[in-house]
């Protein structure tokens, strides 16, 4: 039952939010991060269990040897074959860290910005982060494709009601986005539902029943383009990404902050968790696609953050760019570029989250986030420029930082499979040390650009984002903790990697 309350309770703290702010516009902020803190109770109880220890000379161990730190699956609609299975293992409970926390942030850094309907903002923002957690824990099908349906609709209200001036374009075009492609992985799902069925005789939903399903070449390159479009729009990869930078720049800080760090993410997870293990073959044969979007899109994305004059719209196109690196990462197909791309997963969403929540501070204190009006910030508010010095250095993947470690890893794995692919990325880190260092100047130094008061970051601020400045630098410097909780779960990709390479070169031989 720990699973199903880790989605209960955030659904029932954004009610109780929501119906409190009757009695105190500030109830619902501290409703919202008592229910993010039980969920992180539950979280830490399960990764301290005695079935799942983190052991230096054995790395990770889990009682019986299995994959799943813990299980449940609750019969639901049995005619259909449909069940409320739940699941977690290394990569999700990672995930669920992720998201606990940048909930946290995101409750945080709205604080003061968020003043008007506050218990309907809290509301949004709780079943936003209950549909995330769902989306990680689900291995019914259906129920999946429902909980990645659920984070659709919050979050179109944050945008379009606590967003800014085009948020109502923004938000229209992120539900159109995210709408089509989720309703064309609910046709591949049904596809794979219905085409199993007939040869099995067993029509169900479940993950675990479906892995291995026997399904003609074409049918299956179908299926797995339906996931991979869905996925990839959420990633977001070229040329399906002209939703996020619209989104992230109308969105509150909170929005901005949940979309980065944990929205991008889904489509990550979905590639890891489904693509590749469901559709094997056909993911195999797509590599070289892969590689190309995913190149595309660092480079693309690099450019395009350099482009930018609106503070806000360049750290979304640096999403893009990093985002490719995961999307390389997962299509190398070896150990050491996948555990980059977990890596990248984690240090991206609390990096690229920090530097919204700074770009969401400035607009809250100069009311635009143009940043030909800035300049010479740095002797007004000496602590957000040191902050802001230190996420842009990370976001470059400066060593001994995490964002460093998971684009290193990409390269070097990349590398064994593609030396142009490769080299092609070690452009775009170098185009990332541009942008990111351009924006610092902009913004903290050269002549002032705005006349004014700016006040400083104070205690609430600048413990949010020092805690996230504990964390990169720590991921820089022990990765080995997200190495070893997520190495069950690759390496039962990598299973799936191993018999599909063996069947690819088969069909290349002609057998």
């Amino acid at each position: 039952m720990i699973l199903l309350w880790l989605i209960i309770i955030p659904f029932l703290g954004g009610l109780l939010a929501w119906r409190s702010s009757s009695v105190n516009s500030v109830l619902p902020r501290w409703i919202s991060l008592a229910a993010l803190a039980l969920d992180f109770i539950l979280i830490i109880a399960l990764w301290v269990q005695p079935g799942f220890v983190l052991s230096p000379p054995g790395g990770l161990m889990q009682a019986g040897g299995g994959m799943w730190i813990a299980e449940g699956n609750w019969k639901w609609v049995p005619q259909l074959g449909i069940s409320l299975h739940l699941a977690l293992d290394g990569l999700s409970l990672l995930l669920l860290m992720l998201t606990v926390f940048l909930g946290f942030t995101a409750v945080a850094s709205s604080w003061t910005e968020i003043q008007e309907r506050v218990g309907f903002f809290h509301l949004n923002l709780m079943w936003v982060l209950t549909g995330i957690i769902g989306v990680f824990l689900s291995l019914d099908l259906f129920i999946f494709y429902f909980f990645w349906e659920l984070m659709l609709i919050p979050m179109y209200f944050l945008i379009a009601l606590w967003g800014h001036e085009g948020r109502f374009y923004a938000s229209v075009k992120f539900f159109i986005f995210t709408q089509v492609s989720g309703l064309l992985m609910l046709i591949a799902i049904l596809g794979l539902y219905f085409i199993h069925g007939r040869d099995t005789g067993v029509y169900t939903f479940d993950y675990l029943q479906l892995l291995g399903a026997s399904l003609p070449p074409a049918a299956e390159f179908w299926l797995m383009l339906g996931f991979f479009i869905a996925f990839a729009v959420k990633l977001p990869v070229v040329p399906v990404h002209t939703w996020l930078p619209d989104a992230h720049t109308e969105a509150p800080t909170a929005g901005s902050v949940v979309l980065a760090g944990l929205l991008l993410k889904t489509g990550a997870y979905g590639l890891l968790r489904f693509v590749i293990p469901l559709f094997p073959r056909a993911a195999f044969e797509f590599t070289p696609v892969a590689f190309v979007l995913a190149v595309i899109g660092i480079i693309y994305g690099a450019v395009l953050a350099f482009a930018q004059t609106d503070l806000k719209r360049l750290v979304a196109y640096t999403s893009v760019s990093h985002m490719g690196f995961v999307l390389l990462g997962i299509f190398a197909w070896n150990e050491i570029a996948l555990q980059g791309a977990v890596m990248q997963i984690i240090c991206h969403g609390v990096a690229t989250g920090a530097l919204f929540i700074l770009a969401g501070s400035l607009q809250e204190r100069m009311h635009t986030r143009e940043m030909s009006r800035m300049g010479g910030l740095w002797a007004a508010v000496p602590r957000m420029g040191g902050l802001a010095l230190f996420f842009a250095l990370a976001a470059l993947g400066l060593p001994g930082m995490g964002n460093f470690i998971g684009e290193f890893l990409v390269m070097l794995g990349t590398f064994r499979v593609s030396a142009a692919a490769a080299v092609i990325a070690a452009a775009g880190v170098i185009t990332a040390t541009v942008y990111a260092l351009w924006m610092i100047q902009r913004v903290f130094h050269g002549p002032v650009g705005f006349k004014g008061e700016i006040p400083d970051f104070k205690g609430r601020e600048t413990f949010t984002l020092a805690v996230m400045v504990i964390i990169i630098i720590w991921l820089g410097l022990y990765p080995r903790a997200v190495f070893t909780t997520a190495k069950p779960a690759l390496d039962n990709l990598q299973k799936a990697v191993t018999v599909t390479e063996t069947a690819g070169k088969q069909i290349h031989d002609g057998r």
